[in-house]
């Protein structure tokens, strides 16, 4: 008996898969708050030089003596006069009686805080010379994910997924609380970083305990659950940062909710396949066992022994005596050229995605619509990309979304930014087609879990009603 039979007869998809699940995924309703969260807390104000001090800025027109304008006859958000000028404006501070010369601002910034009350660029000044500094946040919080998935992967292979996971829920509620409440702005960008790594250990773990209690033709399924729960996320973000516009409180909002999950996530059980992959029959047993209580199937869990647990698992226990790494990946002629495909499709993927969804404010249209938008486009995209799969297969659905979002993006980046209503539509599209990618991408690996073993029992066929290989030796078998 394989194990994943094992699991069929212990309940299959029973009460503690479905709870199991549902606990785990309702966290990754925040993950996407948490990776574009500073579309809206580092939302960049309409803004201008502040006058000095000695500024009478209650005369009328003082104000505008003060600013220069550019082309579009707009005030330059970077310079101001340095001296006051009453005469006609002129472009850049130019001509006009030779006396208009400009400064950047030294005394700071005046910003308009009617849509956004609080953000870390009009808090920290994160504007001109500094604003690319706003760029960095975002990015070490993106370095934060990737270093996330290697250790927390490798620990989660060394201690069990459930502890890792019980951590993960932690250190996120507290470094996302953190953030919130950060004083500075390197103190801010080191809590994000934090952040970032536990969110990708959030998912990676979750993913991999549900991927390891189902049996095996229901992966997919999961798999999928997960993809529209993140693009539920989506829409999420948009109603409470409509509701809450101050970045920190913002920040709190969608951090508190994991101490939450911390403290229910202790009653999670642990894989009985990280239990036999590592050699700890005695506890596997157990689990099992209260599985199958837990599903109403104590008969059955009476019936199991040592003895058919050990011929179950008999791969995992043959295999787990080697030192597994993702080096094996390269060392597997049938792995190494799946998995160099795969990784350029993610990377290329990622970065076309991300590359839309964290510049909404580029778009020329109200940000709380085009978030609303995004998200909602992405669960007619899913839907479809998964039919396509069943019916025509993965290949075909990753090139047709591939293509068709890399024109869009194309188109988009020729035409005039004046043209707002034609490039968000292309957007649109374009982020639609790459949420079916990246489903795509993600029923093909299972997310390739954290152990090579893992890794190669998640891998997709063409159908997905198909059963999967469980080992390395099974996949090239086939």
């Amino acid at each position: 008996m394989a194990f994943n039979d094992l699991l069929k007869q212990l309940g299959g998809i029973g009460r503690f898969q479905k709870i199991q699940v549902t606990l785990l995924l309702l966290p990754l309703l925040l993950m996407a708050p948490h990776n574009i969260l500073q579309n809206f807390t580092a939302a960049i104000p309409a803004h201008h030089c502040r006058p000095p001090a000695s500024a009478n800025l209650s005369k009328d027109g003082e104000l505008e003596a003060w600013l220069p304008r550019d082309r579009r006859g707009r005030p330059e958000s970077c310079l101001r006069f340095t001296s006051l000028q009453w005469g006609p404006p002129f472009p850049n501070g130019t001509e006009a009686n030779g006396t208009e010369a400009t400064e950047p601002c030294p005394d700071g910034w005046i910003y308009d805080n009617s849509t956004f009350p609080s953000t870390i660029v009009s808090e920290w000044d994160l504007v001109c010379s500094h604003r690319a500094l706003r760029q960095l946040a975002q990015s070490l919080y993106m370095v934060g994910v990737l270093l996330g998935a290697m250790v927390f992967g490798y620990l989660a292979d060394r201690l069990g997924r459930r502890k890792v996971l019980i951590w993960n829920h932690l250190q996120t509620a507290v470094s996302g609380t953190c953030a919130a409440f950060a004083p500075s702005f390197p103190i801010y960008c080191a809590f994000r970083l934090l952040t970032g790594m536990s969110m990708a250990g959030v998912l990676l773990n979750s993913i991999t305990l549900n991927m390891e209690w189902m049996p095996i033709h229901t992966r997919a399924y999961v798999g999928a659950m997960a993809g529209y729960f993140y693009s539920l996320g989506q829409l999420v973000l948009a109603g409470v940062a409509y509701a809450v516009p101050h970045w920190r409180h913002l920040q709190l909002l969608v951090s508190l909710p994991f101490f939450v999950s911390f403290i229910y996530s202790w009653f999670f059980i642990e894989s009985a396949r990280w239990y036999s992959s590592s050699g700890r029959l005695d506890l596997a047993l157990k689990t099992l066992q209260r599985v199958a209580q837990i599903n109403g199937k104590q008969d059955e869990g009476a019936k199991l022994s040592m003895e058919v647990l050990r011929s179950s698992v008999q791969k995992e226990l043959t295999l787990g005596k080697g030192q597994a790494s993702a080096m094996e990946l390269l060392r597997c002629p049938t792995l190494r050229p799946l998995f160099l495909c795969l990784s350029l499709l993610w990377f290329a993927t990622s970065f076309s995605y991300y590359g839309l969804v964290m510049d909404l404010q580029g778009f020329g249209v109200s940000i709380y619509l085009i978030q609303v938008i995004f998200g909602a486009v992405d669960l007619p995209a899913k839907l479809v990309s998964f039919l396509v799969i069943h019916n025509l297969g993965r290949r075909p659905a990753q090139v047709a979304s591939l293509l068709l979002a890399g024109i869009c993006i194309l188109v988009n980046g020729v035409l005039p930014q004046d043209q707002s209503i034609v490039r968000t539509s292309l957007a649109v599209l374009g982020k639609g087609c790459l949420a079916s990618s990246f489903n795509c991408i993600f029923l093909y690996t299972g997310e390739l879990y954290p152990t090579v073993i893992r890794i190669v029992t998640a891998f997709l066929p063409e159908t997905l009603g198909h059963p999967l290989p469980d080992t390395v030796q099974d996949l090239e078998n086939r």
